[in-house]
């Protein structure tokens, strides 16, 4: 019985590629405000423990909600992320009988690898 209600054909996960790479330059942007915003509030905290005066303070909530809008238009998709800060997704494939990933990191070209439901990453084999 397979895991996964919908799978890719290698050709539609390329089909992909463009939007997936649109929204993982954005989730990297996202993460690294986040960051910032994050370093900004440990300052704020610093001053007002050692009794400063700060009135500003970041405010997640835009950029969280952002981020997770990303995240839903990939996985509402039937995408799996596997590393959000990597960019590195799996799509579940059909393989010789055998219900697989097709898998991709941002940067890569091209879908060129595969890999077992419980293979992961480093199981990665070429198409």
């Amino acid at each position: 019985m397979p895991q996964y209600e919908r799978h890719f054909t290698l050709e539609e996960a390329r089909e992909e590629l463009p939007e997936l790479r649109r929204l993982f330059q954005r989730i990297h942007e996202l993460i690294a405000l986040l960051r910032e915003q994050r370093m900004e509030m440990e300052r704020i905290q610093k001053l007002i423990a050692s009794n400063g005066h700060a009135s500003k303070h970041p405010d997640y909530g835009a950029i969280v909600g952002e981020l997770q809008g990303c995240v839903n238009a990939i996985t509402d998709k039937g995408i799996e992320i596997k590393d959000l800060e990597q960019g590195l997704i799996d799509f579940p494939h059909w393989r010789g009988g055998n219900e697989v990933f097709l898998c991709w990191l941002y940067g890569e070209e091209d879908i060129d690898y595969w890999h077992a439901i419980d293979g992961g990453f480093s199981g990665r084999t070429p198409l």
